[in-house]
């Protein structure tokens, strides 16, 4: 275990009037222990799990790779600010990272592609084949695949997307064993009660204020999933 726990400094926010500060999970919950190599941030979208995943980043020094740039226009004043109000505790100090996110992936594969060019040495990190010449979902496996063998922090807003059910579960093993060879520790925001079943995983949900814990089969994704591969029909109106 690389991070130990998050703390959340809400009585130090600027604004409680502003995004992100005016999430109400972000103001009530005053801390966040990690106990498990494989940690996953659960809820509906706009709770807050992508939003503390990237402050996260920022505080422990984890660049966001950008990719195309977002312009001038912001959603608040403070957007990205949240990060300095984020304390961290490490184990045995700082280590190296990365923060991936599907959307800004195919730009760092061409990229990746252009600087092969003239290094073909390149690809050889990512088991030798250009990213860009695989199918989305294979080339998400190798980069994750060669990627998480280093020690490291690593974070991941939900990399599920693009991925089959089947990829999913791939991912889902390498999740388990590089957290349990102990060298990689994972803080991965998912909607997918595929990655969910990871073995050994701890899930937060972020749709309870404070946050907390959750087990599996108590998650709304898991239920959601199970009642409607039961019996699909039931779900949709007749004509």
């Amino acid at each position: 275990m690389h991070l130990c726990r998050i703390e959340l400094l809400a009585d130090q926010y600027p604004t409680r009037d502003h995004y992100p500060f005016n999430l109400r999970v972000l103001q009530e919950t005053r801390s966040i222990p990690l106990d498990s190599p494989v940690t996953f941030f659960v809820g509906e979208n706009g709770t807050g799990k992508s939003t503390l995943l990237e402050a996260l980043a920022r505080r422990c020094g984890i660049h966001i790779w950008e990719g195309i740039p977002r312009g001038r226009y912001q959603a608040s004043p403070y957007e990205g600010a949240l990060g300095r109000f984020v304390n961290v505790h490490w184990t045995d100090g700082p280590v190296p990272g990365s923060f991936f996110a599907s959307r800004i992936f195919r730009h760092f594969a061409q990229l990746l592609d252009e600087m092969a060019t003239n290094d073909p040495g390149q690809l050889r990190y990512f088991g030798g084949r250009s990213l860009m010449a695989q199918s989305h979902g294979e080339s998400l496996l190798a980069f994750f695949g060669s990627r998480y063998r280093v020690e490291g922090l690593y974070l991941l807003d939900e990399p599920e997307t693009a991925l089959s059910p089947r990829s999913q579960i791939d991912l889902a093993r390498l999740l388990g064993r590089m957290g349990a060879a102990g060298h990689a520790q994972f803080l991965i925001a998912t909607h997918s009660p595929i990655l969910m079943a990871c073995p050994g995983a701890t899930l937060y949900s972020f749709d309870h204020c404070p946050v907390r814990p959750i087990e599996y089969t108590d998650t709304e994704h898991y239920s959601v999933y199970r009642d409607f591969m039961a019996d699909p029909g039931a779900h949709f109106d007749p004509e």
